[in-house]
């Protein structure tokens, strides 16, 4: 195909007359395009310039707030200590006894920590075979039904799922329990067995103390026993040095702020005043106290009824909980203790730990008073244990006083003997001690560093918190007695709560520093099952919140089983307990059958297992056929 040329004719006119093409761009448009072009050429070249002339800033590095050390092992192998005691406690007992070990182990050629499970990688444990001549000792409380104490339980589950190789590992376990319960030392049973089955070393046996005896003795006589097996097996010896270990350092400071000050809180400062969930150990809740009457209609006891408003705390409950109370101690021994040591109680002081590895900085919340710690932490009312004696000996200007309380902190018969007729049968308490040996004059800062922490009394909840969410109720019985030595001795919590009417003399409503603990005392799950209640005296408290709870699934319309209460006091018109709320739920059902046994009403004393053996058949079916869940508490 050939290319053919094409010609552009221009456009005419009406009349024939060539017109003149409009141009492509006007002016208006090259101007535009020409501004449009000159703002770019210059935004780039000054962004350019920008960039260039950004200075150069130091690169900061972020402000970490130091963690707590988890690794036990390199704490070790940091300080220099070749034993490590480790502590399964719920009420402090194990604790001290852990601390105890691991300040004596110095007498003993060992270099001791005392730890809680809880704040260390317990996984770690194999690696102890890495530090020579070491020592892993466990002490180790049972709780509930077997149970390990709360901060024991993450240790006991990598016990259970783990099978790690301790070989190399050498360990002793003591262990605290009661053997009035089932499983009387399970988790010091347990600790001792697994850690064998998993490759370790028992240096010495397992201890078992026995707090329905005496476990103070029980504890003594162990560790009397371990101290020379730990030489053996390590071949050290015993420095034979008896003098006081000091833990803690006085620091009386000069410049003070009150603000700072702890006047009784048992974690953060100020909490009482400005409050705030969660509500535990420590933080507990200031619950205002709003009923406190009087039980029994007569007798020479004191049975209480207290309601704790907790409306407002996020605190819920179910039947069968515990609620704790942290008491005060009693006002006029804090200050007969201030007048024998002639020590002014309101001096600002902090106890500091001389190991300034230690996480525990200080034996109670510091900086304090005396007066706040000899009323709000320590405990001055039970009788000191043995290594309070034995440490306070040397204050003793007589030497015959030194003598005995050597003698009774010492593991002898007749040392073990003195102390149980002396310390625990007389029940003499620290201020006691002091009054009848008025040649012992210790330092107030050393028996405050030595004086055990008062810790909190648990009661079962006597009301259901699907009934009264935003009340706790507790029923005791007030401690008081005489003892040998003509002394009243007063239940701390008791006569504390006693006293808490509902409006105090200064105008300000009665409050308590509260907590609630699960429980596993519980109602079947399903309603239909039977329950039988066992509970003399105070012990109707749990069942109180259990009767409450049926009632209201009754009143849901629920299949409620039957519901059987054995209740035992001394005489119907002294202490029939809540008789007037038990013959109610009665006469509206809730309650099938109401048993109560007086003991003192006629001649032959007759108590609730005279009423259960009398009740046998029916028991038995209920048990045997109904699936009835049996409850027992005293």
């Amino acid at each position: 195909m050939e290319d053919m040329e094409v010609e552009r004719v221009a456009p005419e006119g009406p009349d024939g007359a060539p017109v003149e093409e409009e141009p492509l761009f006007t002016n208006l448009d090259i101007i535009l395009f020409s501004l449009i072009v000159g703002l770019l050429i210059y935004w780039f070249l000054s962004r350019k310039k920008t960039e260039e002339t950004i200075p150069e800033f130091k690169r900061l590095t972020p402000v970490v707030t130091p963690q707590r050390e988890t690794s036990f092992i390199e704490k070790m192998k940091k300080t220099n200590r070749n034993m490590v005691v480790f502590y399964g406690s719920q009420t402090g007992t194990a604790e001290e006894f852990c601390s105890r070990l691991a300040k004596d182990a110095q007498r003993y050629g060992m270099r001791g920590m005392s730890a809680d499970p809880e704040e260390y990688d317990m996984s770690e444990l194999p690696r102890l075979a890495e530090i020579d001549n070491s020592l892993a000792v466990f002490c180790m409380a049972t709780y509930g039904e077997g149970d390990p104490t709360d901060n024991a339980q993450d240790f006991y589950d990598w016990m259970q799922e783990n099978d790690e190789d301790l070989k190399g590992v050498n360990f002793a376990v003591f262990g605290l329990g009661n053997k009035t319960y089932e499983h009387f030392n399970a988790m010091g049973k347990y600790t001792d067995k697994r850690l064998e089955e998993l490759g370790g070393k028992r240096i010495y046996d397992l201890g078992m103390g026995d707090d329905d005896g005496n476990l103070e003795e029980d504890f003594v006589s162990w560790k009397e026993q371990f101290w020379p097996a730990v030489c053996e097996h390590f071949g050290v010896e015993a420095t034979g040095d008896d003098t006081s270990i000091r833990q803690y350092e006085l620091v009386v400071p000069t410049d003070i702020n009150m603000n700072k000050v702890y006047t009784g809180e048992m974690g953060r400062l100020k909490s009482f005043e400005t409050q705030k969930p969660p509500f535990d150990a420590k933080n507990p809740y200031l619950a205002t106290v709003a009923v406190n009457r009087q039980l029994n209609q007569a007798g020479d006891r004191h049975l209480m009824h207290l309601e704790l408003d907790i409306s407002g705390s996020k605190i819920r409950y179910d039947s069968g909980d515990h609620v704790a109370v942290y008491p005060v101690n009693d006002v006029s021994i804090v200050n007969r203790i201030g007048q024998i040591l002639d020590a002014d109680l309101d001096t600002v002081i902090s106890l500091n730990n001389l190991d300034e590895e230690s996480n525990k900085k200080h034996p109670f919340p510091c900086p304090t008073t005396y007066r706040t710690a000899l009323t709000h932490y320590l405990d001055i009312t039970n009788p000191p244990r043995t290594n309070v004696l034995f440490e306070l000996a040397q204050y003793a200007t007589d030497p015959k006083d030194q003598e005995t309380l050597r003698k009774m902190a010492s593991a002898s018969p007749e040392g073990k003997g003195l102390y149980q007729s002396w310390v625990l049968d007389a029940q003499r308490n620290i201020l006691a001690v002091l009054e009848d040996m008025p040649s012992l004059h210790p330092t107030i800062d050393h028996l405050c560093e030595l004086l055990p922490r008062l810790q909190a009394r648990y009661y079962s909840i006597a009301s259901s918190g699907k009934v009264y969410p935003t009340m706790v109720s507790i029923c005791a019985v007030v401690v008081e007695f005489q003892t040998s030595t003509g002394r009243s001795f007063k239940g701390v919590a008791t006569n504390w709560l006693k006293n808490k009417v509902v409006v105090m003399d200064n105008g300000h409503k009665a409050t308590v520093p509260m907590y609630v603990r699960k429980s596993q005392f519980r109602l079947p799950f399903k309603a239909s099952n039977p329950v039988v209640m066992i509970g003399p005296g105070t012990g109707i408290a749990p069942f109180m919140g259990f009767l409450q709870e049926r009632g209201w699934m009754k009143e849901q319309g629920k299949d409620v089983g039957e519901t059987i209460l054995y209740f035992g006091c001394r005489r119907r018109n002294e202490d029939f307990l809540y008789q007037q709320e038990l013959e109610e739920f009665e006469k509206a059902g809730v309650l099938t059958q109401l048993n109560v046994a007086f003991s003192r009403d006629q001649e032959g004393k007759v108590y609730v297992q005279h009423l259960l053996k009398k009740n046998k058949e029916h028991l038995w079916k209920l048990i045997h056929t109904d699936n009835a869940h049996i409850y027992i508490c005293g």
